[in-house]
């Protein structure tokens, strides 16, 4: 066969290490099948996936390849010429090789934590390498994992070396001589591989959603793929001609009064407002899943202390955040706007950072931050500076020493935090975002008071929890509030003092002993969150059953407060609200879904193909019709909120020029 075809040595050599490369890239996706793939979707169910994927594949292999092949049209360069270029071509491979293996392995790593494949927005974390690489050490056992990959490499090039000499062996003699038209030929062939496709336009990215299923589209990607089309996607992208079409649907959704295009609105004190200028003490709380809690009647009882000042203050039991992810969440908080940029946080943009926020407004208040660890992180700080006259809080300014990446622990923040306010001699308003409730997931070896327990992994995974150290961590969180309100009590500024309590982001997971199936399928779990006004001498006992936003947490507050404040974006003070429509907006990035979520119903649809679902909360029904008319009515909603937001993200800077003329 070889004496027929006359192929030259170097192409022989390509053939085998497509063959190698397309074993390893097809092997990398049955793994994420195995291991990611949902219930009720078979291996034949994702054929077409797997179908698509091969055209990926191929495309990134023959960018692998293609170098060899065109610069050994001059023979001298030729990986055969001379055991020189040899070891030089082997190394070519194992660099590009590391480089595959480390991309799929990230692959693995970020599917595994986010449910989404690779794409650009690990580069907010790569912007922090320092914390990041630092929380990955403390979480996984990095060494091994490296030098697992290394040694996998090694084999690999040894691999390359070996099929480099078996070529040799099958053509020593046969005296195939040099042609470059085979050359020229191979690189039109492999060039054609990374055009990707027999018509006019090559292969996209966005030719994956055409599968219009989440897992079937992600599972088709190659995460090469996937990361380098979404760095587009960091820009700051904004269409003001849209936003300003979307006025008149956003407002008449939000029950805005004002006929031309502006959000502004100047809110005076309500009639229920407080008069006694009370403090705030605002708290994030880091990946505070509601289904987790006991308020969701979880039956591993995780938060009782929580639960107990719930029953005693204003508990919202369907607080929605806009996103995942907890710089997301604080500038939501902050802002009023969901952070839609895509493959970035607004934390990390320049030209997003800049914002006008409601805080601002609280006039003669001392106004505080405080974080265990380095609010450089994510740029936090970045966002704080709209905070005028913020005192910060953070790494090196405290007594207790750090327990992890992420700073001291929980307690200790709350304990000095107390300490600090117990001081304050002016009304204040305190921001205390905690972080122990995240990987590692590392309770302090001094804490003598917090109790451990360890229950079967069949139990935990029931009600949603992946191991019992993100169990017991959950578990802390719960104790390290209980500390902070039970030091709180015995200081002056107490009794005068709204605590507000509101979870960053949720997590997905097992949410079907607690939730309906919408939770888990659709991962409500990702943003369901408790949102909690607590005051016992200042505020009466109620539980809310409707649907808010992590947005509305601002407006809310100024208004228990009695504070005159001037919001321009699209949060809501939820208990002085004229009767509209009760909502939350959320928005997958990765996945480019975008959704509004009421009382009735959750709607979603896709940014990159043709998909509008509607799912109904229990107990709710329609006929066929109103579903239609719903659908439609909800798809122009959540198109126009999320054009307007991302008008917002630019437009927020100036309160005196948000009205544009």
């Amino acid at each position: 066969m070889l004496a027929k075809t006359r192929l030259p040595k170097t192409l022989l050599w390509i053939i085998n290490l497509l063959g190698i490369y397309l074993l390893m890239f097809t092997s990398f996706r049955l793994v994420t099948y195995f291991a990611f793939h949902p219930e009720d979707q078979s291996i034949t169910d994702l054929l077409p996936s797997f179908l698509l994927g091969l055209r990926y594949d191929l495309r990134w292999i023959s960018l692998l390849l293609l170098p060899i092949i065109l610069i050994s049209m001059w023979p001298a360069l030729s990986p055969f010429y001379s055991e020189r270029n040899k070891k030089i071509w082997t190394w070519y491979l194992a660099f590009a090789t590391f480089f595959v293996v480390f991309f799929f392995a990230a692959d693995f790593g970020c599917f595994s934590y986010n449910k989404t494949r690779l794409n650009a927005s690990a580069l907010n974390f790569m912007e922090d390498p320092g914390i990041s690489l630092s929380m990955l050490w403390q979480s996984y056992p990095m060494f091994w994992l490296i030098l697992a990959l290394i040694i996998a490499v090694l084999l690999l090039r040894r691999m390359f070396r070996e099929m480099h000499i078996y070529v040799i062996s099958k053509t020593e003699g046969l005296g195939i001589p040099y042609r470059r038209k085979w050359f020229v030929i191979a690189s039109v062939f492999f060039g054609l591989l990374v055009y990707g496709n027999a018509g006019l336009q090559p292969l996209k990215w966005n030719r994956a959603f055409v599968l219009q299923d989440s897992f079937k589209s992600y599972l088709a990607l190659n995460p090469l793929q996937n990361f380098f089309t979404t760095l587009k996607f960091r820009r700051p992208q904004f269409n003001e001609k849209q936003a300003r079409e979307s006025f008149p649907v956003v407002a008449e959704w939000m029950g805005l009064t004002a006929k031309e295009f502006s959000y502004r609105r100047e809110m005076a004190p309500g009639v229920h407002s407080l008069e006694s200028k009370p403090n705030v003490v605002l708290v994030l709380c880091e990946s505070f899943s509601m289904y987790k809690s006991s308020m969701s009647g979880n039956l591993l009882n995780t938060t009782p202390f929580f639960q107990s000042i719930a029953d005693s203050g204003i508990f919202f039991e369907r607080c929605f955040t806009p996103h995942f992810s907890t710089a997301r969440g604080l500038f939501a908080t902050l802002t009023g706007i969901p952070d839609v940029q895509l493959s970035k946080f607004s934390t990390r943009n320049p030209e997003a950072i800049k914002q006008h926020t409601i805080i601002n407004h609280f006039e003669g208040y001392e106004k505080m931050y405080f974080l265990g660890g380095s609010a450089s992180f994510n740029n936090f700080e970045g966002i704080l500076q709209n905070i005028k006259g913020l005192q910060m809080f953070t790494e090196g300014r405290f007594k207790a020493k750090p327990v992890n990446v992420w700073g001291i622990s929980d307690k200790d923040l709350f304990l000095e935090a107390n300490e600090v306010l117990a001081k304050q001699t002016r009304p204040f308003f305190a921001i205390v975002q905690t972080a122990d409730n995240h990987r590692p997931f590392m309770i302090p070896e001094s804490e003598s008071e917090f109790e451990r327990k360890d229950l079967h992994p069949d139990s935990l995974h029931k009600y949603g929890f992946e191991s019992v150290d993100e169990f017991n961590s959950f578990r802390y969180a719960d104790f390290c509030i209980q500390k902070f309100i039970e030091a709180a009590r015995k200081e002056r500024y107490f009794s005068n003092t709204i605590f507000v309590f509101i979870g960053d982001h949720g997590v997905s997971g097992n949410a079907r002993e607690v939730y309906p199936k919408v939770w888990t399928d659709k991962r409500l779990t990702d943003e369901h969150v408790p949102l909690l006004f607590y005051a016992p001498k200042l505020l009466t006992p109620q539980k809310r059953g409707e649907v808010v936003s992590q947005i509305d947490v601002l407006p809310t507050i100024a208004g228990l407060t009695g504070q005159s404040y001037i919001n321009t974006t699209l949060g809501r003070d939820v208990l002085h609200k004229r009767k509209n429509n009760d909502y939350a907006f959320i928005i997958y990035h990765d996945e480019g879904q975008i959704g509004m979520l009421t009382d009735d119903y959750y709607f979603t649809k896709n940014l990159n193909f043709k998909r509008e679902e509607l799912h109904l909360m229990p107990g709710k029904y329609f006929s066929s019709a109103q579903e239609d008319s719903i659908k439609k009515k909800l798809s122009q909603v959540t198109t126009a909120y999320y054009e307007t937001a991302k008008w917002m993200l630019m437009n927020n800077k100036d309160l005196h020029t948000l009205s544009p003329p």
